[in-house]
This record gives structure tokens, C-alpha cells and sequence, in this order.
């Protein structure tokens, strides 16, 4: 049998071959040129999209400057944690998966889904849980759920509880102040955030860190005037003190009376910083700094400091406070009792109103106000606190007789136990009145002479009277030491309605060795309701349990052996 080809059909396949080749080649250099546009011409912009989508920066949190107390002591510090987060939108789990995830943040699976689902289908980033431990964290990644991710942060922890509460305040979750020193020297703690540059995956989940792009800078220590010891000795008593007498708040400041540094402020009812849950409404508030209230007689040293000042008497003058009434204008000032006839320490050591009244009288309104207002009232005193009241005091001008009256023996001015404290430093620090601190000094700060030294001592030993048998404060008394110092009963203003007689506030101010302070304490009770309420029973023993050990602690020698004061005997003309 024979074939017979076509040559026709022959070149007609031999073309098609050729051609497909031609094709093939022709889109293998096209193949070939792309790759060499991708991988040389185009290198870098490829390279740039592709970090784009996996490339990215994240913050490295830095470090919070620590809080420590004059000798050293960790007051407050941050401590590394970490917060889990989810991407709704690359998230996915199973029943059993929910379940163990929910289990491990302490939510419930239901909770969980109405989370991530209704709230969280159009968003990018939920939070699950703050601020979590890291082996709770490392056990949340375990689960290896897509959308679950875990970063770097900070807690702030105090290792004092709520014995430096008010003093240090507290920070928020994002680990900035808010109250306290925290707040007021938050730009001093804070550091500075640091980025890193990490590559994700398709998942966007962290594959790799390639660099630092700034590393963080930790915050600066603060080193505050407190000394922890002295606080937990003040804490301690004060809340002893609020609960037996079942009072509604307290405040305790104890200063250093040379430097004016404040070694110990507590207050009551107080809170714990480290989880603040279940806090009473206004306990997070600090009292010694932000509350004003009326001082009451431990003002009347300030007002016979004036007249010894001025030169209206002497030490030695004896004044008569019969009957115990006085009318000055349409008003009247009353004793408890009638004293009779006092000598000015005798005035300072019954708490007369009508005797300091008298000498009160006696002065020019303009110099009277003038002396308290040197003394701080009714001024800031620049601690830079958040919230430090001011105080208030009466219009200087036309200052009528009745008011300049009752400035003496402390209604109508206004004062934190703060002020009250730094305006007993005058009297504790012969005359000279240093500025209050809340940071520990390196030096004594700058003080202003407003008493000459004759006047202050003067009066300060015109206040031991006042703690002794014969006085209002026997319960002020420290075995070994003599003590200064002036208790307080203030009855609770009404507003327009005048006062109650009802509610009260205790209070004691003094110092201690009166021969040559080193501390000066003011303690104030509000509203106690156990039964006693003057100054004497309630504010006076808890000045006392505070201000023995705190003495021993400094190693402050006992100075009772150096005998009483003695003021001298000589009386001049009745006033």
C-alpha cells in the first residue's frame, strides 16, 4: 500500500510549530523582563510596598520614674505587665477555644462573643484584659488564637498601701498620674516612649523585631520629705483615733520644724491605690491640703503673739475675763467658764475667748491682719499639691471690731491643717517660718522672720501650760519631753443659720521638746460622735501616740529634766 504526502500540509504544521515556538520564546522574555524590572529596576518601590503590609513600628512603653521616701525607701514603682488584645477581624475560635480564652481573662464565653462580635465586628483593636500578669499573658498566646496579641506595659504598684495614699496619689491605666504627687510631678516621672520596627506576617501577627527605631527613656526618681516610718506611726493612730470616736474623717501633718519638710501626712477615711474597687466616695481626697475648715482657739497663740509682738503687753499682764461675757457690739463672746482674772499664759492655758478678745481689741486692725496673713493664712502655700486650697480670711478693710474678735479665737478665718501646721513653725522655729515641702531638701528652705525670736519663745512656753494638769491638753503630754501646743473645739458652721451645736471638730497643734522643737504635729478630728468632742480628749492623745515614737525614732534627746519654764511672777495692771 502506498502514502502519498502533502506538501502543502507539511509547511502548514511546520508554520504552526514555529509560530507557537516564537510565542513561547516571546513570553518567556516577557517573563524574563518583568523579573528583571521586578527584581533591578523596581527593586526598592517593591521593596517598600512589601513593608508596608508587613512592616510596622510599635511603642515600647518606658519606664516610670520611681517614688522613694527621704531615707530611700520604695514608695512607688512600676513593674512590667502586659495587656491582651484582639483583631475582631482576624480572629476565629471554636466553642471549646471561647471557653478556654474567656476562662483565663475571668469573662464569661457569652460576654466574650457580645464583645468581639456586636461591639467589636467593625473595629480593629479590642482590648480583653489590662494591665494582666505576663504568665497569664504567655497562657492567653498559648492558645495560639488568630487576632490575639499581647504588648508591653507598665503598672504602677505601692508597696505602702493606704498608708501613703493621699501623699502619692495614683496613676491610670495608661500609667500617667492623676492624683497626689503623681499628678503633680508627672511630667518629672514619666520617661519617653521608645518604637520599635517589627515585620508581621500575613496574619499580622509579630514574626520578627528588625530594629530599634528609639530606644524608650525611663522617667527620673522623685525623693519626697516623707519619712515612711513616721507616716505609718501617723496612719496608724489616726485611724485608731477616727474609729474609736467614730468621727467622719480625720487628718494628721507632722512637719519638720526646722526645714519645714513634711515628714508624715495621713488621712482618714483613706484608700488603697493598687486597686481602688469598692473606695469610699471622697477618700481618695487629701484633707491636710484640700479641706478647709475653721482652727478654732489654736488660733490664739497667733493673736497674743501679736499683741507681745506690738508691744500692747507684756508677758506678764493679767487680764480680767469676768464674768466670762463680753459684748462687743451687737454680739457677744462667751467663756465655758468664767475665769476670772488671767495672766496672758493663763488666757492661752483656760482657752479664753473673752481674754484673747480683749487683747485682740487692743491692737489696730490693719497690723492684726497683717500678722495672720504673714503667718499664711488665707494664702497658697506653693506645694504645687493638686487641689491645695488657698483658706479665707476676713476683708481687711473695715475690718469691724467683732470680727477682728472672733480671728482670734478662729471663727471667720478659714485654713488647711497644712497652713495651721506651717504658721506653728513660726512659734516652733524662733519666729522664723521656713516654706513648706513635699520633697526632701538637700537644705533647709528659705524662712521669713515674722515674730522677732523674744516674742515666739515667749509664747511657746505659755503653751506648755496648756499641756499640763492645769491646762486643756494633759493628754498631749509625752513622757521625758515638754511639749507646746494648743487644742482646738470648733462647732461646724450652718451657713446662714450660724453653728451647730451638734457637730464639732477636734483639733491639737503643738511641737516638741519645747526647748528646741524638732516636730510640729496638727491633728484634726471631724465629727466625732462617741461622746467626747473638744480638742483635749480627742485630737490631744493622738498627737501624744504619735509625736513618743516618732521623737525616739529621730533620736531626739528628752529634754524634761531641763526643768519647767518659768514665766515670771510679777503681774502688771488688770486690763
Amino acid at each position: 500500500m502506498m502514502y502519498i504526502t502533502n506538501p502543502q500540509r507539511e509547511s502548514d504544521y511546520g508554520a504552526r510549530w514555529s509560530l507557537l515556538l516564537i510565542g513561547m520564546m516571546a513570553a518567556m522574555l516577557v517573563l524574563v523582563g518583568r523579573a528583571v524590572n521586578l527584581q533591578v529596576v523596581d527593586r526598592q518601590f517593591l521593596k517598600h510596598q512589601g513593608d508596608l503590609r508587613h512592616m510596622g513600628v510599635v511603642p515600647v512603653p518606658a519606664h516610670r520614674g520611681r517614688i522613694l521616701d527621704r531615707n530611700g525607701d520604695l514608695l512607688a514603682t512600676s513593674c512590667p505587665v502586659k495587656s491582651i488584645w484582639v483583631n475582631p477581624k482576624e480572629f476565629e475560635a471554636n466553642e471549646a477555644q471561647y471557653e478556654a480564652l474567656a476562662g483565663l481573662i475571668g469573662d464569661t464565653p457569652d460576654d466574650l462573643k457580645r464583645r468581639l462580635g456586636d461591639h467589636g465586628a467593625h473595629r480593629a483593636f479590642v482590648y480583653l484584659k489590662r494591665r494582666v500578669s505576663p504568665e497569664l499573658a504567655d497562657q492567653v498566646m498559648a492558645l495560639g488564637l488568630p487576632g490575639v496579641y499581647a504588648e508591653e506595659e507598665y503598672r504602677r504598684y505601692y508597696p505602702t498601701g493606704e498608708v501613703t495614699a493621699h501623699v502619692l496619689g495614683f496613676t491610670d491605666i495608661d500609667d500617667k498620674g492623676q492624683e497626689g504627687l503623681e499628678l503633680a510631678f508627672d511630667a518629672h516621672l514619666k520617661g519617653i516612649e521608645g518604637v520599635r520596627r517589627i515585620i508581621r506576617d500575613g496574619k499580622r501577627r509579630v514574626i520578627e523585631d528588625v530594629d530599634s527605631v528609639r530606644q524608650p527613656v525611663a522617667g527620673k526618681d522623685l525623693s519626697i520629705s516623707i519619712d515612711q516610718r513616721l507616716q505609718y506611726l501617723a496612719y496608724r493612730e489616726l485611724k485608731k483615733t477616727v474609729q474609736q470616736h467614730r468621727a467622719k474623717a480625720g487628718a494628721l501633718v507632722m512637719l519638720d520644724a526646722k526645714s519645714g519638710e513634711v515628714l508624715a501626712m495621713v488621712n482618714q477615711p483613706s484608700f488603697n491605690p493598687n486597686g481602688r474597687n469598692g473606695a469610699v466616695p471622697g477618700s481618695t481626697r487629701n484633707r491636710a491640703i484640700t479641706d478647709l475648715f475653721e482652727p478654732g482657739s489654736t488660733m490664739k497663740p497667733f493673736a497674743v503673739a501679736c499683741a507681745l509682738e506690738m508691744g500692747a503687753f507684756r508677758a506678764n499682764a493679767v487680764i480680767n475675763t469676768s464674768p466670762g461675757v463680753m459684748r462687743v457690739g451687737s454680739n457677744v463672746v462667751k467663756d465655758v467658764h468664767n475665769y476670772g482674772v488671767l495672766d496672758v499664759a493663763g488666757v492661752l492655758r483656760k482657752s479664753s475667748n473673752v481674754g484673747v478678745t480683749k487683747m485682740a481689741l487692743a491692737l489696730p486692725p490693719d497690723k492684726f491682719w497683717g500678722f495672720y496673713r504673714d503667718l499664711g493664712f488665707g494664702q497658697g502655700l506653693g506645694t504645687g499639691f493638686p487641689g491645695e486650697a488657698q483658706g479665707r480670711m476676713p476683708d481687711r478693710k473695715g475690718l469691724r471690731p467683732f470680727a477682728q474678735a472672733t480671728l482670734s479665737f478662729g471663727y471667720g478665718v478659714s485654713a488647711t491643717p497644712l497652713q495651721l501646721a506651717r504658721a506653728y513653725l513660726a512659734l516652733a522655729n524662733d519666729g522664723a517660718m521656713p516654706a513648706v515641702s513635699m520633697l526632701k531638701l538637700d537644705r533647709p528652705a528659705a524662712s521669713t522672720q515674722v515674730m522677732s525670736k523674744k516674742t515666739a519663745m515667749a509664747v511657746r512656753n505659755m503653751l506648755e501650760g496648756v499641756v499640763s494638769a492645769d491646762g486643756t491638753a494633759i493628754k498631749a503630754s509625752i513622757p521625758g519631753f515638754r511639749v507646746a501646743g494648743k487644742t482646738g473645739t470648733v462647732k461646724k458652721s450652718a451657713g446662714r443659720g450660724g453653728y451647730q451645736t451638734s457637730r464639732h471638730i477636734a483639733v491639737f497643734a503643738g511641737m516638741a521638746p519645747a526647748t528646741d522643737p524638732r516636730l510640729v504635729t496638727v491633728v484634726m478630728i471631724d465629727e466625732p460622735s462617741a461622746g467626747e468632742y473638744y480638742g483635749g480628749a480627742v485630737a490631744a492623745p493622738a498627737f501624744a501616740a504619735v509625736m513618743e515614737p516618732g521623737l525616739r525614732l529621730l533620736n531626739v534627746l528628752p529634754d524634761q529634766d531641763m526643768g519647767p519654764s518659768i514665766l515670771s511672777a510679777q503681774k502688771d495692771e488688770i486690763f
